[in-house]
């Protein structure tokens, strides 16, 4: 009886050692560039080359799909369309990402991440380039849609790879910087429009949106297939039956489903009216407008990242809703300041926590879906979230004319702020209510 209470004091020992591992750190890192390239270089060969392969390959997707954003004008000219009409080629990309998602996440589950996020970023790729020589406005739309398809399946498989490939204590950090790819792509996209168009139009902006292609190359010389995908495999747990998960996710997925369109709606209703919002109704101009998005970008950066990091320690469902009730308190700061020093700041702060909750996105859908089926549940939940939300840009639109100012002008502060409130609400609502996988061995 000795020798085995000296083992079972061992073995709690051991396990208490393991699980705090597991689970958070016991002494807290404060968040900063330091931290985060200590924390990077704690990381092996194969799982730095593979989080360096998923980050640039939604960046370069996120590039891609705001490069049309900026050149709605020309489109609208070359095409003969009203401006209102190229937007819908926006939307059109929007709604069939869950296909996408579909197509390429049943192909990461049966086959493996790595070889069907090549594929995927090649398609993409090739739909960017195509659209560059695009003759006419209908040919112009299928392209974005087929592009639409190759945009929804690189989210689920870059997160899935990422994500199971990354050691259990640094997925929240990790999780965070890794959906900001997403803000990363959209400064690129600035960056390519600044450069490219004014010496070669809109074309040429879509035939430098092809490079992404080389990418392919890193990820093929340098990347692994997910250890946890070979285990499985290796096990014969790699077996889809779509039955069962119908059966024993289902719920799970209608969840998860609900909450990424309640985070879609949040990033939608926040960002895409915003830059008309400073225009029509504050008065800035394009270059000011322009400023003020990259600073509010760059909130976007920190948010995920930083948030990402704390829900390690304290839980991916609680800093979800700490960053929801955050961003409810910013409302009145971020689309009410009576100057623009206070407008700018209240942007910084409350792209800070929009974007912060998304941080956790990756890692906390990937906890929650069941192994066999991590290449598909994340990314399909998120992608049937985006289509929910692809006509959010329209219906602010529409509610704005509908609340209008006493000088007869669209009120898009108060539809931004009315709808950003409900948001937040639906958000700490669903968040609540949800389970906490937090800490999840894969």
């Amino acid at each position: 009886m000795k020798i085995l209470g000296e083992k079972l004091r061992n073995y709690r020992k051991n396990v208490g050692a393991r699980c705090s591992l597991e689970r958070k750190p016991r002494k807290p890192v404060n968040i900063d560039g330091v931290a985060t390239i200590r924390f990077f270089k704690l990381l092996n060969r194969d799982q730095r080359n593979t989080f360096i392969a998923c980050f640039l390959g939604w960046a370069l997707d996120a590039l891609d799909f705001f490069l049309v954003t900026f050149v709605l004008g020309q489109l609208g000219q070359d095409f003969g369309r009203t401006v209102s009409k190229v937007t819908f080629a926006i939307t059109l990309t929007l709604m069939m990402r869950p296909v996408g998602a579909f197509i390429f996440g049943w192909l990461g589950d049966r086959f493996g991440r790595r070889i069907p996020l090549m594929v995927d970023i090649v398609f993409y790729s090739i739909m960017e380039l195509a659209t560059a020589f695009a003759p006419n406005f209908t040919v112009f739309l299928i392209l974005r849609a087929l592009f639409g398809i190759g945009m929804g399946g690189e989210w689920g498989l870059g997160a899935s790879l990422a994500m199971e490939s990354l050691p259990t204590q640094v997925r929240g950090l990790f999780s965070g910087i890794l959906q900001q790819g997403y803000a990363v792509g959209y400064l690129l996209a600035a960056l390519v429009y600044w450069i490219v168009f004014p010496h070669f139009g809109w074309r040429g902006l879509f035939v430098a949106g092809a490079l992404p292609a080389l990418l392919v190359i890193y990820i093929r010389a340098r990347v692994p297939e997910s250890p946890v995908w070979l285990r499985d495999r290796a096990q014969h747990r790699s077996k889809l039956k779509w039955s069962i998960f119908f059966r024993q996710y289902g719920a799970l997925f209608v969840y998860a489903a609900l909450l990424m369109t309640a985070f879609n709606y949040m990033s939608h209703g926040t960002q895409d009216l915003y830059a008309t919002y400073l225009q029509k109704q504050r008065g800035f101009n394009s270059d000011q407008t322009s400023q003020i998005a990259i600073i509010y970008a760059f909130g976007m950066i920190c948010g995920g990242s930083v948030i990402g990091y704390l829900s390690q320690n304290w839980g991916r469902r609680r800093v979800i809703i700490l960053a929801a009730a955050c961003g409810m308190l910013l409302i009145p700061l971020w689309i009410f300041a009576p100057n623009t020093g206070l407008l700018i700041a209240g942007g910084f702060l409350i792209q800070f926590m929009v974007q912060g909750a998304w941080g956790v996105v990756p890692i906390h859908l990937n906890e929650l879906s069941p192994s066999a089926f991590r290449g598909t549940f994340p990314g399909l939940a998120y992608q049937l979230g985006n289509f929910a939300a692809a006509y959010a840009a329209q219906q602010q639109a529409w509610l704005a004319e509908h609340f209008r100012r006493a000088n007869g002008q669209p009120n898009y502060a108060l539809t931004m702020a009315l709808v950003a409130a409900v948001v937040f609400v639906a958000i700490i609502f669903l968040a609540a209510i949800g389970r906490e996988e937090h800490g999840k061995e894969f």
